[in-house]
């Protein structure tokens, strides 16, 4: 059963399991990290409160959070289709990828701003620096740890949808489990391809957690 081609098989997905986690996780951190700011920052605890443009934020952010990512990928395949010209392969679920990843990169930045010591935002403000440099210079510094962690928990998250939608022909070892595992009975393969996304997720949340510890300064 394991031919030179199943073998080769395996290999390409996880070519495209890697190319779609990471290509997600960039652009979602592309658009995800400057919302998250937005949302530390105008918070009514943050340091320039905007109640108009917080809620704006929370809101869209709830909403696309609170739909499962299989109605999402399902929901959007429109836009899939504008944007890259067909809805299924593993380029076409980059797309809801990063949409299902704008909002919960979003938060877990938001909540790593929001871990930093006031303390040292007066302390930068009082020596007169202004807010775009409080928020590059102090907030994101000093969040850099909890930042680092939360990349490896969106890698891991991300990681586990991409699998998911090999159910809509998505690519990726996610579409050889149901492919092969679920369709064809085949469970060596279907059992090879669980293993091989777990051993990605550690080895994500190993690299990830080995810099956030050399990043600390706590110890």
């Amino acid at each position: 059963m394991w031919t030179p081609e199943i073998t080769s098989m395996i290999v390409k997905g996880i070519g495209e399991t890697l190319y779609m986690t990471l290509f997600s996780t960039a652009l979602g951190y592309l658009f995800g990290l400057p919302m998250g700011v937005l949302l530390a920052v105008s918070d009514k605890d943050g340091i320039a409160p905007n109640a108009v443009l917080y809620k704006i934020l929370d809101v869209i952010a709830n909403i696309v959070r609170s739909i499962p990512f299989l109605i999402l990928l399902i929901l959007i395949i429109p836009l899939t289709r504008l944007l890259v010209g067909k809805s299924t392969g593993s380029t076409a679920t980059v797309v809801p990828l990063v949409v299902a990843a704008v909002p919960f990169i979003a938060r877990m930045v938001e909540s790593s701003l929001k871990e930093v010591d006031y303390g040292v935002i007066e302390a930068a403000r009082a020596m007169g620096a202004g807010n775009l440099r409080i928020i590059i210079k102090v907030m994101l510094v000093e969040a850099r740890t909890s930042l680092i962690t939360g990349v490896t928990i969106a890698i891991g998250t991300i990681l586990g949808y991409s699998a998911m939608a090999g159910t809509v022909g998505g690519g990726g070892l996610g579409d050889i489990a149901i492919r092969y595992g679920y369709y064809r009975y085949q469970s060596d393969i279907m059992i090879a391809t669980v293993v091989l996304l777990v051993l990605l997720v550690q080895l994500f949340q190993t690299v990830g957690m080995f810099f956030a510890s050399r990043l600390d300064k706590r110890k």
